[in-house]
């Protein structure tokens, strides 16, 4: 084996795309993270820098990877059952917000998102300026990670 090769794990998901098609396929993470403790996650990988990044799907005789350009993508569904998002620092101790988002493509996606702010500062319009381009949903039908510059409209549901 190669000193330069690093071993990665593969996580299922499917892509939503601008193009209004639907990808299937894994992502490749790493066993560890550059930014945080623990492994690498799909959200990491999304908000680690622009262009694109390596998505592998299946092919007719062997899996092919294709380069996927970030900014068309509108949202990742998590296919396995995982706990990606509880893995956030300060998951437990954040403002979790319940949310309708109104997606680009007309879909409408709800479910809860955390807002890692101080008391006082932790509204969703303080969740909406965050820095990272991609989110965390949570809702029944599993993990989402929402590219934020395909949210047009975005509104608390007071339960």
């Amino acid at each position: 084996m190669s000193e330069f090769r690093v071993e990665k794990r593969r996580a299922e998901a499917e892509l939503t795309l601008s193009s209004g098609g639907l990808l299937q396929g894994w992502f490749f993470l790493s066993g560890s993270s550059a930014t945080h403790a623990g492994p690498e996650r799909v959200a990491d990988v999304l908000n680690a820098e622009s262009g694109f990044f390596p998505f592998q799907v299946p092919a007719s005789a062997a899996p092919d990877t294709v380069l996927i350009n970030r900014p068309h993508v509108i949202s990742v569904r998590l296919l396995e059952q995982t706990t990606e998002a509880q893995r956030d620092p300060g998951y437990e101790v954040a403002t979790e917000r319940q949310v309708e988002m109104l997606l680009s493509n007309g879909e409408m996606l709800s479910g809860s998102v955390r807002v890692y702010r101080p008391q006082g500062r932790d509204r969703l319009s303080d969740y909406a300026r965050s820095t990272d381009m991609f989110r965390y949903v949570e809702n029944a039908e599993g993990t989402f990670v929402v590219n934020s510059a395909h949210i047009v409209q975005l509104r608390e549901i007071v339960t």
